[in-house]
Parts: C-alpha cells; sequence; structure tokens
C-alpha cells in the first residue's frame, strides 16, 4: 500500500511520518499528472502547492480550523487529503468534481467563489465572526498566491487585518513568481527582494509596516520547514503573513520548461510531453472542423492587423495577456501592451486615462471578470463618453471552469451602461469587421464578446438591411417566426430554421451584429412575423431577446418575443454544447420552443412558454 492509499482525511495526513512526507509529495505529484492530464485542469498551480497543502493539513485541524484559498484552482491537493480521490476521475466533467472548491462536495471547503483577491476579505469576516463568538481558538488561515496579491482587494483587506492585532488571522503568500505569466509591478520586484535578502525576518517591510508578523521567505517544498513557521504563527495569536517560496508545475520537467504559463491550465495531455492530445474541438452553435482556429487565436490576429494600422491602438490585461490571445501584440508592439495584473478595476480606469490621453485602449479580459469592474465602466468610462473597446473572452457557457467563469452576465450587466454598444460575432469574418468597426468608434465605449470555442464555418448573410444581416428567409408566405441569433448561436438559428421549413413553417433568421442597443429596423422586421424568438448564450434577464420585446412594445408591435437564453441561476460546469443543449439553445431545443408556441404537434402555448421564460 503507497502513502497516499492511507490518506482518506486530514487526520491521516497528520499521522504520516515526517520521513515518509518526501514519498507522499512524490505520490501525490504523480497522482495529479495522470488524473489531470486524462479530464484537464489547472495542473502547474496544484503541482507547486503540494508540501504547502501537506503542512497546512498537518498544523491545523480543518473545519474546525478554516482553510481558505484564493483561486481556488490551487486546491486539487486539498481535495485529495479531503477524501475525494475517487473523484478525480471525473474532474470538471458534469456531475463530477468541481475544479475549484465546492461546499456541496466537503465540509472542508469553505469558499467557492474562484475569483482572485477575495480571500483575505473572507478571512477577515470570518475571523471577527470567530472574536464575536468567543472562538478565537479556532485558526483563520488564507492561501493567496503573489500573482493575487496584486488585487486591490487584497490591499484593502490587508489594511484592515493589520489594523487588528488582537484579532489572528494567518495569511499564507504562496510566491512562485506568477500568476499564468511572471507577476508585474512594485511589489512583485519588493516580494522579490524579500526572497534574497538575508535575515529577512528581521527586516522592515510592507507587510509588517502594515501590522503583520513576518516569517519567512520559507522553502515551499519542504514539508517540515512550512509546518515550523506555521506553528510558530499559529502561537502568535495576532496577524502574521507566512511568506512561502514555491515553483509553479513543481517535479513535472513539461511544467517546470514551458515558459508560457509553467502549464497552468491544460486540456487533454500526453503525460510524457505535457503537450495536448489530439481532440475534436466544441463549435459553438455549428459544428465546425476539428483544426478549426479558436475564437481568442482569430482576435489575435484581427487585433495585430488593426494595430499596425492605428497607431493610437493600444491594450489593457488584468494578468491574462496569452489567455486572452494577446501574445502577438506583445511580441509586435511590446510598447502598447500594459499588463496591470490582477487588477480589473485598475484595467478600466487606465483604460479611461489612456482614451482622454487621445489614444484606443482595447481592454481585453474574461466576461466574468469584467463584472468585478462595473462602476468603473459604468462611471469612469461611459460616463466621459469615452472611446473604450472591452473584448470579452469566454462570454457566455465556459464550460467545465463552472459558475464562478461562465461569462452570462455580460449582456444584462452592460445594457445598462448608457452610451453602450454590445457587438457579437457569429463567424470569424464577423469578429474582424465588427473588431475593426469598434476600434473605429469614438463617441463611446464599444463591447465585443467572444465564447470559449472554435470558431465555426463562416455562415454568409443573403443580404444586409439597416445593419441587421439576414442569414435565412422562407419562400413561404407569410412568415411564420423570425429567429434573432445573437453571436454564434446565430448557426444553431439557422439549422432550426432549415428543419422548421421542412415541417412547412415560414422562418427568417437574422443577426443584429451589434445586439445591443436594439436596433431601430428590428422591431419593425419583427412585424412583419407572427413570433419572434431570440436565442442568447447569456442570461434571459435584461438581455437582449428582453430589450427586443421592451422595444417592440413601446413602438406598438404586437407580434410575441420570446426570449431564449440561460436561466437566472449559477449553472454547474459541463461541456458547452451540452450545457447549450440543456438551456435549449441548440437547433433541437429552439425547434422545440416554436413548434410548443405555434402549436404545431406539440402541447403548449405561447403564454406558457413566456411564463417558464420569465422564471
Amino acid at each position: 500500500m503507497s502513502v497516499l492509499d492511507r490518506i482518506m482525511g486530514p487526520e491521516d495526513v497528520r499521522a504520516v511520518s515526517a520521513c515518509e512526507l518526501p514519498v507522499l509529495a512524490g505520490e501525490i505529484r504523480a497522482f495529479l499528472i495522470d488524473a489531470v492530464c486524462v479530464t484537464g485542469g489547472h495542473l502547474g498551480p496544484n503541482l507547486g502547492v503540494v508540501e504547502l497543502t501537506l503542512a497546512l493539513h498537518r498544523v491545523f485541524d480543518s473545519p474546525r480550523d478554516t482553510l481558505i484559498f484564493d483561486t481556488g484552482h490551487q486546491a486539487y491537493v486539498h481535495k485529495l487529503l479531503t477524501g475525494r480521490r475517487k473523484g478525480f476521475d471525473g474532474l470538471r466533467q458534469a456531475g463530477g468534481l468541481s475544479g475549484y472548491p465546492s461546499r456541496a462536495e466537503s465540509v472542508h471547503d469553505v469558499v467557492e467563489n474562484s475569483h482572485a483577491s477575495t480571500a483575505l476579505s473572507y478571512a477577515d469576516g470570518l475571523a471577527k465572526a470567530r472574536q464575536l463568538a468567543g472562538e478565537q481558538d479556532r485558526a483563520v488561515v488564507a492561501v493567496i498566491g503573489d500573482g493575487a496579491l496584486t488585487g486591490g482587494m487584497a490591499w484593502e483587506a490587508l489594511n484592515n487585518l493589520g489594523g487588528e492585532l488582537q484579532r489572528p488571522v494567518i495569511v499564507v503568500v504562496n510566491d512562485n513568481g506568477r500568476s499564468y505569466a511572471p507577476t508585474t509591478g512594485a511589489l512583485a520586484r519588493h516580494l522579490n527582494d524579500l526572497k534574497f535578502a538575508g535575515g529577512a525576518e528581521s527586516c522592515r517591510n510592507v507587510f509588517t509596516d502594515l501590522g503583520f508578523t513576518y516569517f519567512g521567505p520559507v522553502d515551499g517544498h519542504n514539508t517540515s520547514e512550512i509546518e515550523g513557521a506555521l506553528l510558530r504563527a499559529r502561537a502568535l495569536s495576532r496577524p502574521v503573513v507566512v511568506h512561502v517560496m514555491t515553483v509553479k508545475g513543481k517535479g513535472y520537467a513539461p511544467a517546470e520548461q514551458d515558459a508560457a504559463d509553467c502549464l497552468h491550465a491544460v486540456g487533454t495531455v500526453d503525460p510524457a510531453t505535457g503537450r495536448p492530445a489530439p481532440v475534436v474541438p466544441e463549435a459553438a452553435g455549428a459544428t465546425g472542423a476539428a483544426s478549426a482556429p479558436s475564437w481568442t487565436s482569430v482576435f489575435s490576429k484581427c487585433l495585430l492587423e488593426l494595430a499596425e494600422q492605428r497607431e493610437n491602438l493600444v491594450v489593457v490585461t488584468a494578468a491574462m495577456l496569452r489567455p486572452t490571445g494577446l501574445r502577438l501584440m506583445r511580441e509586435r508592439f511590446p510598447e502598447r501592451v500594459f499588463d496591470v495584473g490582477i487588477a480589473e478595476q485598475h484595467a478600466v480606469t487606465s483604460a479611461a486615462g489612456l482614451a482622454m490621453g487621445g489614444l484606443h485602449p482595447v481592454v481585453a479580459v474574461y466576461a466574468t471578470f469584467l463584472g468585478r469592474a462595473f462602476d468603473q465602466v459604468l462611471m469612469d468610462v461611459a460616463l466621459h463618453r469615452l472611446p473604450v473597446t472591452f473584448v470579452l473572452d469566454r462570454a457566455g457557457i465556459t464550460g467545465p471552469d463552472g459558475p464562478s467563469h461562465h461569462g452570462m452576465w455580460d449582456l444584462s450587466l452592460f445594457s445598462m451602461v448608457p452610451g453602450m454598444r454590445i457587438a457579437a460575432p457569429r463567424d470569424a469574418r464577423r469578429l474582424e469587421g465588427l473588431l475593426g468597426e469598434a476600434v473605429g468608434w469614438e463617441e463611446g465605449p464599444t463591447v465585443l464578446r467572444l465564447p470559449k470555442a472554435s470558431a465555426g464555418p463562416e455562415i454568409s448573410a443573403l443580404a444586409r438591411m439597416d445593419g441587421i444581416d439576414i442569414l435565412h428567409r422562407s419562400s413561404r408566405r407569410p412568415l411564420d417566426v423570425l429567429l434573432v441569433g445573437v453571436g454564434p448561436l446565430a448557426g444553431a438559428a439557422v439549422e432550426a430554421a432549415r428543419l422548421l421549413e421542412g415541417q412547412g413553417i415560414g422562418v427568417t433568421v437574422a443577426d443584429p451584429r451589434w445586439v445591443l442597443p436594439v436596433n431601430e429596423a428590428l422591431p419593425a422586421l419583427a412585424a412583419r412575423h407572427q413570433l419572434v424568438v431570440s436565442i442568447e448564450d447569456g442570461v434571459v434577464t435584461g438581455g437582449t431577446g428582453w430589450a427586443l420585446a421592451q422595444e417592440c412594445q413601446a413602438k406598438g408591435v404586437q407580434t410575441p418575443v420570446v426570449p431564449l437564453g440561460l436561466p437566472r441561476e449559477f449553472i454547474a460546469h459541463g461541456s458547452r454544447t451540452d450545457l447549450l443543449a440543456e438551456a435549449g439553445l441548440d437547433a433541437a431545443g429552439i425547434v422545440r420552443t416554436v413548434r410548443c408556441i405555434l402549436s404545431v404537434g406539440e402541447p403548449g402555448t405561447a403564454a406558457t412558454v413566456l411564463e417558464q421564460v420569465a422564471r
């Protein structure tokens, strides 16, 4: 029996002898490499925290003591040590283990929001609760990476934690020198200075100036050394920072040698090489060839072409340089690319300043993360009518990363922003055109949303009418149904139209291209049909279809509008294709909805469907 075979929970970790700890660490790494290379997931970050997580569970008694992992993709080792080894076969698969901490999975998981820089604020609140309950013997430990420490929320929390010397919280800084890419800015330089400062514990630093006791730097791959530092920290009963140095991808040569991001997140890969295994990528709303490029890579090339034509085009990102497709831009025009770290609020307002200086900034960020900077978009950019273009990668259903990463809220959120124009390209060619239009618009902010998928085949328009592309038009009269496809889901709308037409239903398919605000010509087009169904990869409430229904009502158009989209709930992880189908956003789902409303061979009425949509 291996040492790992004996681990069923944290108590078994504490029973492991000191001489067996290196063996256990090696077995954990081997297990993670084998498991994650099959399912995909966050490999590099977890290989780097093996010894640290072992030490945490040996010193602290979870769940009585609380362990909080900032940006919880580094919690795979924690899952292993808390009895979930058998679940790794289904990691990030529908119905399987989440790729992040999950309260539904285990009492040892406290926080499951995987957005960065939040752990210290959770710890602050929990410590206050423990103090009020007279339970200050229950330790509160927050593990945060040096990359996440670049976020403003982390410093708001440090300001509060360091100000209460009688409220013990242990902050473990997992310093591997990077998030995806190497950590940037003054903090990275300061942490690096501490690594090489002799007698750093006795030196004044940013943490001691904020009121913390500082222990470190500690070798993050020596379990005994980390244990010693954590025991000292616990014994002080005051705010303490334990600075732990780790290596991302530790113990796996392909990860350690990967200059891009140390195999931060992988799909299905060959364990021997760390290189991707042959897969057929999912297309968004249409079936594409296995060689179809990703939306991100198409954006990357289009952006570079525009930058070569427009000297005033600059780019801002929040520690997402490669994931959002900015590598080519950085290589060609390094002086025009600004990576501000995990600091979305700062990124947006800094972009506002760039626009005030006469430039046209493109802010490239995951759709789910821009929600963190809504106030800055509203008050710092839109209020000043500044020409800033936001390119939202991973908009809509993302798939295996689950509820915190689905980019499904952006249409509802940013539809409220005065002067904001939102575009959703249906294919690669439309991406090129709409991006060009966006960076050429100088009257206010724009948004371009892209899914996490392969860009499907080109969907040609039959005609363009007042800025609206007509993708399908039945010869049958009268026209029964208008399908309004938003972005890549236009492909599913066209497929559904052909199926419906074969059943004797006349269908028009329209792609508004610029989906919000509603094109003034769209209600007039709606009036020529008996029914309008919109299809969008975002939450229904406040989305494109919702706005179209309001606009039709305001203009006296009697045609009912049924918006199809995602429910207003947190959607679990699974494949993008399956989750879209479950929401009725594939061709079959669209056909079912239309037949139900028109009462053609299916039970149900429009009122029933509208009531379901409203819920």
